[in-house]
Protein backbone atom coordinates (compact mmCIF):
# COMPACT_ATOMS: atom_id res chain seq x y z
CA UNK A 1 0.00 0.00 0.00
CA UNK A 2 1.05 3.74 -0.31
CA UNK A 3 -0.10 6.97 0.99
CA UNK A 4 1.10 10.74 1.63
CA UNK A 5 1.92 11.09 5.07
CA UNK A 6 1.58 14.55 7.24
CA UNK A 7 0.66 17.16 4.05
CA UNK A 8 -2.02 19.10 3.75
CA UNK A 9 -4.87 17.03 2.29
CA UNK A 10 -4.27 13.35 1.01
CA UNK A 11 -2.62 14.10 -2.28
CA UNK A 12 0.28 16.06 -0.78
CA UNK A 13 2.71 14.86 1.93
CA UNK A 14 5.63 12.73 2.34
CA UNK A 15 6.09 9.20 0.74
CA UNK A 16 4.89 5.96 2.59
CA UNK A 17 4.51 2.45 1.39
CA UNK A 18 4.13 -0.57 3.36
CA UNK A 19 6.12 -3.52 2.97
CA UNK A 20 5.89 -7.10 4.79
CA UNK A 21 3.45 -5.38 7.26
CA UNK A 22 5.16 -2.10 8.30
CA UNK A 23 5.36 1.24 7.04
CA UNK A 24 8.47 2.79 5.49
CA UNK A 25 9.78 5.78 3.40
CA UNK A 26 11.28 6.82 -0.17
CA UNK A 27 15.12 8.02 -0.48
CA UNK A 28 14.86 11.24 -2.59
CA UNK A 29 18.02 10.04 -4.03
CA UNK A 30 17.23 10.81 -7.99
CA UNK A 31 13.55 11.99 -6.92
CA UNK A 32 11.78 13.30 -9.87
CA UNK A 33 8.45 14.25 -11.50
CA UNK A 34 8.01 10.90 -13.03
CA UNK A 35 8.58 9.05 -10.04
CA UNK A 36 6.14 11.28 -8.38
CA UNK A 37 3.73 10.99 -11.27
CA UNK A 38 3.34 7.48 -10.46
CA UNK A 39 2.71 8.20 -6.56
CA UNK A 40 -0.28 10.47 -7.82
CA UNK A 41 -1.50 8.25 -10.16
CA UNK A 42 -1.62 5.02 -7.84
CA UNK A 43 -3.23 7.42 -4.71
CA UNK A 44 -6.04 8.90 -7.87
CA UNK A 45 -4.19 12.46 -7.26
CA UNK A 46 -3.61 13.60 -10.65
CA UNK A 47 -0.10 14.24 -11.30
CA UNK A 48 2.85 15.32 -9.70
CA UNK A 49 2.92 19.67 -9.54
CA UNK A 50 5.97 19.51 -7.00
CA UNK A 51 8.46 17.08 -5.77
CA UNK A 52 10.21 17.38 -2.71
CA UNK A 53 13.15 16.14 -1.13
CA UNK A 54 14.87 16.82 2.09
CA UNK A 55 12.22 15.94 4.10
CA UNK A 56 9.71 18.30 3.71
CA UNK A 57 7.03 17.21 5.07
CA UNK A 58 8.90 16.30 7.93
CA UNK A 59 11.03 12.70 9.00
CA UNK A 60 9.23 9.43 8.90
CA UNK A 61 9.90 6.47 10.71
CA UNK A 62 10.42 3.06 10.01
CA UNK A 63 12.60 1.25 7.23
CA UNK A 64 13.66 3.62 4.16
CA UNK A 65 12.16 0.97 1.57
CA UNK A 66 13.31 2.42 -1.89
CA UNK A 67 16.19 4.68 -3.21
CA UNK A 68 17.17 5.75 -6.43
CA UNK A 69 13.52 5.37 -7.67
CA UNK A 70 13.73 5.27 -11.66
CA UNK A 71 10.18 5.88 -12.75
CA UNK A 72 9.43 6.79 -16.43
CA UNK A 73 6.13 7.99 -15.23
CA UNK A 74 3.87 5.18 -16.69
CA UNK A 75 3.99 2.50 -14.51
CA UNK A 76 1.04 1.75 -12.49
CA UNK A 77 2.65 1.38 -9.30
CA UNK A 78 5.49 2.57 -7.29
CA UNK A 79 6.85 -0.52 -6.32
CA UNK A 80 7.14 -1.71 -10.41
CA UNK A 81 9.73 0.98 -10.91
CA UNK A 82 13.61 0.32 -11.28
CA UNK A 83 15.23 1.45 -7.28
CA UNK A 84 18.39 0.21 -5.58
CA UNK A 85 17.77 -2.40 -2.98
CA UNK A 86 20.66 -0.73 -0.75
CA UNK A 87 20.40 2.23 0.51
CA UNK A 88 22.95 5.11 2.33
CA UNK A 89 19.95 7.54 2.95
CA UNK A 90 18.70 8.86 6.54
CA UNK A 91 15.24 9.89 6.98
CA UNK A 92 16.35 13.48 6.78
CA UNK A 93 16.07 12.65 2.94
CA UNK A 94 12.88 11.68 2.38
CA UNK A 95 11.11 11.95 -0.37
CA UNK A 96 7.69 13.49 -1.07
CA UNK A 97 5.38 14.96 -3.39
CA UNK A 98 2.25 17.94 -4.29
CA UNK A 99 0.10 16.02 -6.42
CA UNK A 100 -2.44 18.06 -9.00
CA UNK A 101 -5.63 17.14 -7.09
CA UNK A 102 -4.14 18.73 -3.94
CA UNK A 103 -6.11 21.97 -3.02
CA UNK A 104 -4.49 24.69 -0.80
CA UNK A 105 -6.07 27.81 -0.05
CA UNK A 106 -4.60 31.87 0.91
CA UNK A 107 -6.51 35.01 1.54
CA UNK A 108 -3.90 37.96 -0.95
CA UNK A 109 -4.31 41.92 -1.00
CA UNK A 110 -5.75 42.26 2.58
CA UNK A 111 -4.70 43.47 5.55
CA UNK A 112 -2.92 39.95 6.80
CA UNK A 113 -3.50 36.21 5.79
CA UNK A 114 -6.44 36.14 7.52
CA UNK A 115 -8.22 38.98 5.24
CA UNK A 116 -8.33 39.20 1.08
CA UNK A 117 -9.52 37.36 -2.20
CA UNK A 118 -9.68 33.70 -1.96
CA UNK A 119 -7.40 31.93 -3.85
CA UNK A 120 -6.74 28.05 -4.45
CA UNK A 121 -3.82 26.25 -6.07
CA UNK A 122 -5.28 23.77 -7.52
CA UNK A 123 -3.93 21.99 -10.89
CA UNK A 124 -0.80 23.20 -10.86
CA UNK A 125 -2.20 26.75 -11.06
CA UNK A 126 -3.58 29.55 -8.03
CA UNK A 127 -7.42 30.02 -9.44
CA UNK A 128 -10.01 32.60 -7.86
CA UNK A 129 -12.91 31.22 -6.29
CA UNK A 130 -16.86 32.32 -7.37
CA UNK A 131 -18.64 34.02 -5.23
CA UNK A 132 -21.99 32.46 -6.41
CA UNK A 133 -21.88 30.21 -3.40
CA UNK A 134 -19.73 31.64 -1.26
CA UNK A 135 -22.10 31.95 1.64
CA UNK A 136 -21.54 32.44 5.49
CA UNK A 137 -20.97 28.19 5.43
CA UNK A 138 -18.14 28.41 3.25
CA UNK A 139 -16.80 31.36 4.57
CA UNK A 140 -16.59 29.48 7.95
CA UNK A 141 -15.22 26.22 6.62
CA UNK A 142 -11.83 28.52 4.90
CA UNK A 143 -11.39 30.63 7.70
CA UNK A 144 -11.08 27.69 10.20
CA UNK A 145 -8.93 25.91 7.81
CA UNK A 146 -6.35 28.72 7.53
CA UNK A 147 -6.49 29.02 11.51
CA UNK A 148 -8.25 32.44 11.37
CA UNK A 149 -10.94 31.99 13.27
CA UNK A 150 -14.62 32.74 12.40
CA UNK A 151 -15.64 35.03 9.10
CA UNK A 152 -17.15 38.62 9.97
CA UNK A 153 -16.90 40.05 6.77
CA UNK A 154 -17.49 38.91 2.84
CA UNK A 155 -15.65 40.52 0.19
CA UNK A 156 -15.87 40.82 -3.74
CA UNK A 157 -13.46 41.40 -6.10
CA UNK A 158 -12.31 40.50 -10.04
CA UNK A 159 -11.12 37.57 -11.34
CA UNK A 160 -7.78 37.88 -12.62
CA UNK A 161 -6.63 34.78 -12.41
CA UNK A 162 -7.05 31.80 -15.14
CA UNK A 163 -8.98 29.12 -13.40
CA UNK A 164 -12.16 29.29 -11.39
CA UNK A 165 -13.40 27.42 -8.54
CA UNK A 166 -17.51 26.64 -6.98
CA UNK A 167 -17.54 25.35 -3.55
CA UNK A 168 -20.73 24.32 -1.90
CA UNK A 169 -20.24 22.81 1.91
CA UNK A 170 -23.16 21.00 3.41
CA UNK A 171 -21.55 20.96 7.15
CA UNK A 172 -18.67 21.85 8.54
CA UNK A 173 -15.85 19.73 6.91
CA UNK A 174 -12.22 20.22 7.73
CA UNK A 175 -11.69 21.58 4.43
CA UNK A 176 -12.96 23.05 1.35
CA UNK A 177 -11.81 20.28 -0.61
CA UNK A 178 -14.39 18.09 1.38
CA UNK A 179 -16.85 19.93 0.20
CA UNK A 180 -18.35 19.96 -3.03
CA UNK A 181 -16.66 21.70 -5.51
CA UNK A 182 -16.52 22.22 -9.26
CA UNK A 183 -13.59 23.32 -11.25
CA UNK A 184 -13.88 25.75 -14.74
CA UNK A 185 -17.14 25.46 -15.40
CA UNK A 186 -18.77 28.08 -16.84
CA UNK A 187 -22.31 28.10 -15.59
CA UNK A 188 -22.25 28.33 -11.79
CA UNK A 189 -19.55 31.09 -12.37
CA UNK A 190 -21.48 33.16 -14.81
CA UNK A 191 -21.69 36.49 -14.15
CA UNK A 192 -19.92 35.63 -10.75
CA UNK A 193 -17.23 38.11 -9.20
CA UNK A 194 -14.23 36.42 -6.83
CA UNK A 195 -14.50 35.40 -3.43
CA UNK A 196 -13.56 37.16 -0.65
CA UNK A 197 -13.18 37.27 3.35
CA UNK A 198 -12.56 39.09 6.57
CA UNK A 199 -11.80 36.49 9.14
CA UNK A 200 -11.43 37.62 12.92
CA UNK A 201 -7.92 35.82 13.55
CA UNK A 202 -4.65 37.26 12.61
CA UNK A 203 -2.70 35.92 10.10
CA UNK A 204 1.05 35.15 10.80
Amino acid sequence: RLRLADGRSRCEGRVEMEQAGSWGTVCDDSWDLADGDVVCRQLRCGRAVRVHGDAAFGRGSGPILRDEVGCEGHEEHLWDCPAAAEHDCSHKEDAGVVCSEHQEWRLSGGRDGCAGRVEVFFRGTWSTVCDSTWYELERSVLCRALGCGEPVQRLFFEHTLPGRMVYECEGHQPSLAHCQWTYNKSAPCHQSRAAGVVCNGRGT
